[in-house]
């Protein structure tokens, strides 16, 4: 089951992923525009794609922890650290996306390569 989802969910990423670039090659829409639309666009698709995997994961995470308790009371304390700072790492995540997705868009650091201009 999980290596269907896994097709599926590839299958749709390389999908979008396609359309992005038609998008990109219409005719008679200047390149600066066009890379602009190509970023956001992918910024965009970035922060959904890592927000939404993040909230999977704390919610995988934070139901082993309830059951860890729930079988070993005594280790409740240990065990909510341990989630509280694995839920951390998983939340950086989506915060090291966002930091892209934001370089991305105000700071532009390849469409002097792309474009050509300065």
């Amino acid at each position: 089951m999980r290596s269907k989802l896994t097709g599926i969910v590839t299958a749709v990423l390389a999908a979008l992923g396609s359309t992005t670039f038609v998008w990109a090659a219409e005719a008679g829409a200047p390149l600066d525009q066009t890379y602009f639309w190509v970023t956001v666009l992918t910024a965009g698709f970035g922060m959904a794609i890592a927000s939404a995997m993040a909230a999977l994961a704390q919610s995988r995470a934070i139901s082993a922890a309830l059951e860890g308790i729930a079988r070993q009371p005594n280790a409740a304390g240990r065990i909510q650290t341990a989630m509280i700072i694995g839920l951390a790492l998983i939340e950086s995540l989506a915060i090291y996306v966002l930091l892209i997705a934001m370089i991305l868009l105000f700071a532009d650091p390849f469409s002097g390569i792309i474009v050509g201009a300065p």
